[in-house]
């Protein structure tokens, strides 16, 4: 039975829907728990060498070098898997800020719930202050203004009559309305949105590229002099376990354990001073590609919306001309 705007949806058919279809929240699946944060520490690339190395140390006998190497690195691995946990925390605390509460009329009773709750086919009652919770239809609107910046990166408000659609995550900057809710959680458009970034692979940074390139060649250089080592002691001194000890001893000092520690001593003291002015870094990439940015190309909003700008006009001190014209005549 399609509900009414004055009776709203049945109870005990909004449970139902509730549970076949699933809460109206965004990034669940982007929830990761602690030992999902441990164990992506554990595989970062730079970390392995260091802890390579370690083993090494203790297979040599020499406690006291291993005790101290990986004292370091679980130490500054500490600090990463606390730094990303605290930025998930901060995350998910945003997104239940981003699941307001909702009145709703539900067996012709207005009842306000929290908008995770919403469900399609939900009518809505919307008020100035109002977070819209989810995407639906106006059924009756009265000076009804949203500011869907969210969206478009347009700061100014957009005037809706009925019949118009309203969206999840916009804000009622004036007049009341009636929604009808179509579309919640991943198949309303901040939804979609968040679903396309899911889908994003997560590439090595330029400088993480770089350095394994430094780091397997200086491994590379290392090994084959040790080895060189190994037989050329074998050849000259003889005793073969003496000849390895000396070339794995050799490749030691020439591994670049130390360009490992101090790249993630750096990102980590970034990502805390980013922290301290109210800016999360949830992926240590993305501090270095923020130090790479030179020009940043944004419309009127500072908003990039579209991924893409195009040069329109080229002006001179005595001229402009319209490149998307380019056999027209300068303009003076």
């Amino acid at each position: 039975m399609t509900p009414t705007p004055s009776r709203g949806l049945d109870a005990d058919l909004a449970r139902t829907r509730l549970h076949e279809e699933g809460p109206n929240k965004l990034g669940l699946s982007q929830r990761r728990t602690l030992r999902d944060i441990l164990l992506d520490v554990l595989r970062e690339p730079m970390f392995l060498p260091l802890l390579g190395a370690g083993a090494i140390y203790f297979a040599m006998g020499d406690s006291h070098e291993a005790l101290i190497l990986l004292t370091f690195v679980f130490i500054i691995m500490g600090m990463t898997a606390f730094q990303e946990r605290r930025t998930d925390n901060a995350l998910a605390a945003l997104r239940d800020m981003s699941s307001p509460r909702a009145l709703v009329i539900r067996s012709g009773e207005a009842q306000r719930i929290a908008g995770r709750d919403v469900v399609r086919e939900d009518v809505l009652l919307l008020a100035e202050g109002d977070r819209i919770p989810a995407d639906g239809l106006l059924i009756d609107a009265h000076e009804l203004a949203t500011n869907e910046s969210m969206l478009t990166g347009e700061s100014e408000s957009v005037m809706k009559k009925s019949g118009d659609k309203v969206y999840a995550g916009t804000l009622v900057v004036a007049g009341q309305g009636v929604v009808q809710v179509t579309a919640t959680a991943h198949h309303t458009e901040m939804g979609r949105i968040g679903k396309s970034l899911e889908n994003i692979a997560i590439t090595p940074s330029p400088l993480r590229e770089e350095m394994s390139r430094l780091t397997r060649r200086l491994a590379t250089f290392g090994v084959a002099l040790s080895c060189g080592l190994v037989l050329l002691f074998w050849l000259l001194r003889g005793g073969w376990l003496d000849a390895l000890l000396a070339g794995i001893a050799l490749a030691m000092s020439l591994l670049p354990q130390e360009f490992a520690v101090i790249m993630i001593i750096f990102m980590a003291m970034v990502a805390r001073r980013l922290a301290a002015q109210q800016v999360l870094t949830r992926r240590l990439n993305s501090i270095e590609t923020l130090g790479e940015a030179s020009v940043l190309c944004v419309d009127k909003t500072g908003t990039l919306t579209e991924n893409r700008i195009r040069v329109a006009v080229l002006c001179t001190a005595r001229q402009a001309i319209d490149v998307r014209q380019p056999l027209s005549a300068p303009r003076p």
